[in-house]
């Protein structure tokens, strides 16, 4: 979900995209290579998708989706459970097609189905479920991280749905939504994108050895190689856009939360605009999960990135994040705050989000000698002014 507001510069044609949801565009890869060491328990990469001649546009703070396929191991899964053949005719609201197909490219099986979930308590009686339905939502969370739709006919054995009867209990498989790491200005015919694989390795609680996969991530990370096309549609983000090129901004991003920031910095590079450019980044170690370590160290040695502050989690004996970092430079943020820097936040909205409000309201309090409540009135004007923006998720 992103926050905030600012003006879309510069102005977009009014003639409608040739490319959505329903039509995506089949961009050919040029580069998908990773970006995090093997030895990273994170795993990270970087894509380059040819738009050349697509039509489609975009601007730095705009977003990317990606139409995946299914993982035909979980696929085939799925239809041995089922008991019938993969070519089986079936018909849903896309008309006639096979099983393979329509669990391949029409519905989300990565995940735990809700609707699935409800069907299993209420019209099979599965026990197990009605509880956890019945319990803290927090509990049925964690329980279904990582589980999929296999998981849950697992639940009970007797149950041998048609596959109609199956694919009514499941989502359609939707697009998955990255920021682009690219300017068009810097990287024109090209789009880039920075997916951090989920991957979900096996446990001894699940019992069947399986290891389980995002659905696009994977998809990215394992199927998709330079020649190969992948179906994509860009959704503009007019509430996270750069700001006019004398003004000062302040990108917090870490791991992959860097995604939109090397756009920014890329295109103002380029430009004639005298605003200076702060990124505080986060990583757990220097030399395995430092995305884009170079071309950022870089972009700060030919001056293009003005401050380069990077936290690095795993590296002492108490975890440093950016939040951290931040209140190390208390009063100079202060100052470029006070003199009309933005602040753009991008990444994780449960914890990272939170704590970087929360160092950026001690700071007011800290060095604008002033209390709590009118700091926190104080983000609430930034945010109204479009000086205090976020791309959080």
């Amino acid at each position: 979900m992103t926050e905030g507001t600012w003006t879309d510069k510069p102005a977009r044609s009014a003639k409608r995209p040739r490319w959505s949801r329903r039509n995506p565009f089949p961009a050919t890869v040029i580069e998908n290579s990773l970006l995090t060491a093997p030895e990273s328990t994170k795993e990270v990469r970087h894509l380059v998708l040819d738009i050349d001649g697509s039509g489609l546009e975009y601007l730095p703070g705009d977003a990317v989706n990606v139409t995946p396929a299914n993982e035909p191991a979980l696929v085939g899964a799925i239809i041995d459970r089922l008991g019938v053949p993969g070519d089986t005719v079936i018909t849903d609201r896309k008309g006639e097609r096979t099983l393979l197909q329509a669990l391949t490219h029409g519905f989300e099986i990565t995940s735990v189905s809700p609707y699935l979930l409800d069907h299993l308590a209420n019209a099979r009686g599965n026990t197990e479920v009605s509880t956890m339905l019945a319990g803290e939502r927090a509990a049925l969370d964690a329980w279904a991280r990582g589980r999929d739709v296999l998981d849950l006919l697992n639940l009970d054995d007797e149950w041998h749905p048609t596959p109609e009867a199956f694919l009514a209990e499941l989502k359609p498989l939707t697009a998955r939504t990255y920021s682009i790491s690219s300017s068009p200005t810097v990287h024109g015919g090209t789009l880039h994108l920075t997916p951090a694989t989920v991957r979900y390795f096996a446990t001894e609680e699940w019992g069947d050895g399986r290891d389980r996969h995002g659905a696009a991530s994977a998809y990215l990370a394992d199927r998709v190689a330079p020649g190969d096309t992948v179906g994509i549609y860009v959704t503009p983000n007019k509430s996270f856009r750069l700001p006019e090129p004398d003004t000062d901004i302040i990108m917090i991003g870490p791991g992959t939360g860097v995604a939109p920031f090397r756009a920014f910095v890329h295109e103002r590079a380029g430009g004639e605009g005298s605003g200076r450019n702060w990124l505080f980044h986060g990583a757990r170690n220097r030399d395995h999960d430092f995305l884009y370590r170079d071309e950022l160290l870089d972009l700060h040695a030919n001056g293009s990135l003005d401050r380069l502050d990077v936290a690095f989690s795993r590296e002492q004996e108490h975890k440093e994040y950016v939040s951290h970092l931040m209140g190390g430079h208390g009063e100079e943020l202060y100052t470029w705050l006070r003199d009309g820097a933005v602040v753009y936040v991008c990444g994780d909205a449960d914890r990272m989000a939170g704590d970087v409000e929360d160092a950026l309201a001690s700071i007011i309090v800290q060095y604008g000698d002033v209390d709590e409540d009118t700091a926190r009135a104080e983000l609430d004007r930034l945010r109204n002014e479009g000086r205090y923006l976020r791309d959080v998720y």
